[in-house]
């Protein structure tokens, strides 16, 4: 063998291996060899000036280093996770985690990704975002083999990119089962100006229909909605320090777009998944629209002090279990009506005509335009249903809960129930007003940030305090 056919020789023969003749392949490369350099297993990053990003509710993916290499292991399996307590569900995820865990690096590094998939069906993995060799691409078939329940394979690549990516499944039905996590890549030399507190989110949504714990991948209509795979209230606040400088990383990977909204203050949109935004083009909003497959990166000062509302501003998205409040009386308080095919619940018409009795809410995308609808709630005169726990000085009247379309909001805090180190200290009721794509950045003065700080390095959790202390009076 020559020069001229080496490589045309060798390149037939990797399009030919299975998944596992590949790793073995690739095992068997000098380059596979454990080094005896470095073998501490690392999750904080060296250097200085980098801010390491916080994924709140989700864990980073650890590291070695082996000849120079960051090396990971990564494997893809069946996951229990909790959106609320008491509310678990039968999810895909990654190392056990949904979503899975943070890969962060450094523009520069060579990473190794060790792929495991534990999964019941093939898999791969897709860096998105990433510029990479089309043979780590990750897309099966066209640039590698399915990787098959029990084998492996390894990706490798050097960075040489910086900002806010992802990977996932790219499976489609695997996406919407949870399959995704950040993949974050700081510059070499940081950015300006600097910032004192980095988070990630990955906006996620999920129809899960009563009485079951998997989701309905091929649903068109979401009734949990969650941000690092925690709905409100039991999504973990942002913890910051008035006058910090604040960024806040976020993805979304589902079927819908999400307008994220910020209370308080105005933040500027620094960068997308294609990397860092010039600051000549940045400009002030409060709400921004991170598109299905993109990432959106916003930055503010943290000027003003309270709790401040971040979540998706879409009504749907700001509730849990969301059930139909109209429709047949016969489903009184037992949630949304899903007795429709997914065809009627996308409103698509097969049969009669658009206003049909076949036709009405659900789970599912329909106009609920039909004669189904009545002019009061599912719930009026369920004997298990509890009413507003927060009302007005006068009482509410049998009367006065027939009024057409009463009631609507449901008011339900559960401050005991979800109460960690990050909430000590929030007003009575909080998590009334915290439900789905929800939560709170939390702008505390210095005495009250070093204490919530000190709670949360200890892990310990506090009785929530009595009265409200929306602006924290009293700890500057």
């Amino acid at each position: 063998m020559n020069r001229r056919n080496f490589l045309p020789t060798v390149a037939s023969f990797l399009v030919g291996l299975k998944a596992s003749d590949w790793a073995l392949a690739q095992a068997s490369h000098p380059s596979s060899k454990r080094s005896t350099v470095d073998r501490r297993t690392h999750l904080s990053l060296p250097g200085e000036g980098f801010v390491s990003v916080q994924t709140l509710d989700v864990p980073k993916l650890p590291y070695q280093v082996e000849n120079g290499v960051k090396v990971f292991h990564l494997v893809a399996e069946p996951v229990k996770r909790e959106f609320l307590p008491g509310k678990g569900f039968d999810v895909w995820g990654y190392n056990g985690s949904m979503p899975g865990p943070t890969i962060e690096v450094i523009e520069g590094d060579r990473v190794r990704l060790m792929f495991h998939n534990r999964l019941p069906e093939a898999t791969t993995v897709h860096w998105h975002g990433l510029e990479v060799p089309i043979s780590m691409d990750g897309v099966p078939a066209i640039s590698q083999p399915l990787v098959e329940p029990g084998e492996m394979f390894t990706y490798e690549f050097t960075l040489h990119q910086h900002g806010t990516f992802f990977y996932h499944s790219h499976m489609a039905m695997q996406q919407m089962m949870g399959l995704i996590g950040l993949f974050i890549i700081h510059p070499r030399k940081p950015y300006q100006p600097r910032v004192d507190k980095d988070f990630g989110i990955i906006l996620q949504e999920w129809a899960i229909l009563p009485n079951n714990t998997v989701p309905n991948t091929l649903s068109m209509e979401f009734n949990w909605l969650t941000f690092n795979g925690k709905a409100g209230p039991d999504t973990t606040p942002l913890v910051v320090k008035q006058g910090d400088r604040v960024r806040i990383r976020l993805v979304n990977l589902g079927m819908d777009h999400h307008p994220i909204h910020l209370h308080g203050h105005q933040f500027y949109l620094t960068g997308t998944e294609g990397g860092r935004v010039p600051e000549s083009i940045w400009f002030p909003e409060n709400t921004v629209l991170v598109g299905v497959a993109q990432a959106r990166v916003v930055e503010f000062v943290a000027k003003y002090q309270g709790d401040w509302m971040l979540h998706c501003h879409l009504p749907h998205h700001m509730m849990n279990q969301m059930v139909s409040m109209v429709g047949p009386m016969a489903h009184v308080g037992q949630g949304m009506h899903t007795g429709m095919g997914m065809g009627e619940g996308m409103g698509m018409v097969r049969k009669g005509h658009a206003l049909s009795e076949e036709l009405g809410p659900g789970l599912g995308r329909g106009m609920g335009m039909t004669t189904r609808d009545k002019r009061i709630s599912n719930v009026v005169g369920a004997e298990n249903h509890e009413q507003h726990e927060l009302r007005s000085s006068h009482a509410v009247g049998e009367g006065e809960k027939r009024v057409p379309g009463y009631p609507q909001d449901m008011w339900m805090p559960m401050d005991d129930l979800v109460a960690k180190p990050e909430t000590y200290g929030m007003a009575s009721g909080w998590s009334g007003a915290t439900m789905g794509m929800m939560t709170t950045v939390r702008v505390l003065p210095p005495k009250m940030y070093s204490e919530v700080m000190k709670l949360i390095k200890e892990g310990r959790r506090e009785p929530p305090r009595k009265g409200n202390e929306h602006n924290h009076q009293g700890h500057g």
